[in-house]
């Protein structure tokens, strides 16, 4: 393997919001159906540590949507992953997160990373005139900021035709492109629940509405502005295959994992996938990986699955068992949904989670090793992301293997409650993280 830098050739351009709910998602489907439409490939990524707009961007395309994240994967990661995509199409449309400048980690900042244009997305509900001046004063912010990234066009979201389009793109200065509008159709709106948007696969958008977006999107505008990242992407980290088999829990209820992850740990060891809700149970394996999802969504499930006890009697046989989030709550004790219902769950973990109404944990995470364990050396600082809508109580006497230096983790201070060679965070880690490859290796040990 060379240690050259490789060109990134994908072009591409970053879909960005004013704000959350402006219509990124439709908009980032819409603009990939119209360049289908025109006999392009498109590839979506998403800014930020999502895994449900990237659902979207699945279902729709048929290709994966890799995650963008600097805090995640770091600067080479996330340039890594980004020339990733040249494999599977030919432009590169990289939906944000939030607003486009909200956060320490941005769409801004990712923007900005990877040297690629902006098109804004304006919610266009109720303005004309307005929505330009909206999109100037982004683009000026940029200067304000320090941001050295370059504001080129505008989207308008739910914007009817006629004299409403017309009045947006008389106002529009000729320093910012139109790239067209989304209408306001039955069929794209995505319905939403605690953890965001409903997932690809469970409320696709409808291909009839998506098909007439589609056709309000200028795509000769678009691929003017799309451009290679004048980056050059580090190459790719040297992957050693195993003869280990992990065991991949993979159903509705453990459906967070971002496809460097699922990349990653095919070409490390065999994985095999299986499905708790559907009644299946352990296949037989040297580790076991549990992701996050909706576990709360089929607790009676999981709790009368064969899967459970099995986990139980061989994590206490020393098998290496990694859950996360979701599946950190499948290892604990019990589960409370929010109904009030509380179900038995693994009990490999002394915890209890309940679920809450309001977020507890959202941030990016960084989180050092207080001792070795599957996932880090002693002193290794390993950083993730957290989002959940259930709180912890583990017992007083409770192992942690992290001690948070940001984020929330399990009670402000620890994540990674540890058992036997079991571990469960509330965070989400990427492949970059390093965390993966540990655990492969410790589960060959």
């Amino acid at each position: 393997m060379t240690d050259t830098p490789v060109p990134a050739d994908l072009p591409g351009l970053v879909l960005a919001g004013t704000a959350s709910g402006v219509g990124k998602t439709v908009a980032t489907l819409a603009v990939c159906r119209a360049l289908e439409r025109e006999g392009h490939t498109p590839v979506a990524a998403k800014a930020g540590p999502d895994f449900i707009d990237p659902s979207h961007h699945a279902a729709t395309l048929g290709r994966p949507s890799r995650t963008l994240d600097p805090w995640l994967a770091g600067d080479d990661g996330l340039e890594r992953t980004y020339a990733r995509g040249a494999t599977d199409g030919d432009v590169c449309v990289v939906e944000g997160m939030m607003g486009l400048y909200d956060g320490d980690v941005s769409t801004a900042a990712v923007a900005a990373k990877l040297d690629l244009p902006i098109v804004l997305v304006v919610d266009a509900t109720t303005g004309m005139e307005s929505i330009a001046a909206t999109a100037l004063g982004f683009r000026a912010y940029a200067d304000r900021m320090g941001y050295d990234v370059d504001v080129a066009g505008l989207l308008a979201a739910r914007a009817r035709g006629g004299r409403h389009e017309e009045g947006i793109k008389s106002a529009i200065p000729v320093e910012l492109h139109y790239v067209g509008r989304t209408p306001p159709l039955d069929g794209l709106e995505v319905p939403e629940r605690h953890l965001g948007l409903h997932c690809g696969d469970e409320s696709p958008v409808d291909d009839d509405a998506l098909d007439a977006a589609a056709r309000h999107v200028d795509t000769t505008e678009l691929l003017a502005l799309a451009r290679r990242p004048r980056v050059d992407a580090p190459p790719e980290r040297p992957v050693e295959s195993t003869d280990v088999t992990v065991a991949v829990a993979t159903d509705d209820a453990f459906r967070f994992v971002y496809p460097s992850v699922r990349e990653h740990l095919a070409a490390r060891a065999t994985v095999e996938p299986f499905a708790p809700v559907a009644g299946d149970d352990l296949p037989d394996c040297d580790a076991v990986y549990l992701p996050g999802g909706y576990p709360e969504r089929h607790t009676e499930a999981i709790a009368e699955s064969p899967t459970l006890s099995t986990i139980a009697e061989r994590a206490a046989d020393g098998l290496p068992v990694f859950g996360e989030c979701g599946g950190l709550m499948v290892l604990g004790e019990s589960l409370t949904t929010a109904e009030g219902e509380t179900y038995d769950m693994a009990g490999v973990l002394p915890v209890s989670t309940h679920l809450t109404e309001r977020p507890v944990g959202l941030d990016h995470v960084g989180l050092r090793a207080r001792h070795d364990s599957i996932l880090a050396s002693e002193g290794e600082t390993v950083r993730g992301h957290e989002f959940h809508y259930s709180a912890a109580t583990a017992a007083p006497d409770a192992r942690y293997a992290f001690e948070v230096v940001r984020g929330a983790g399990l009670d402000g201070a620890n994540d990674g409650l540890t058992e036997y060679r079991t571990l469960g965070t509330y965070t989400h880690f990427h492949a970059e993280s390093g965390a993966f490859d540990a655990f492969v290796e410790s589960a060959g040990r």
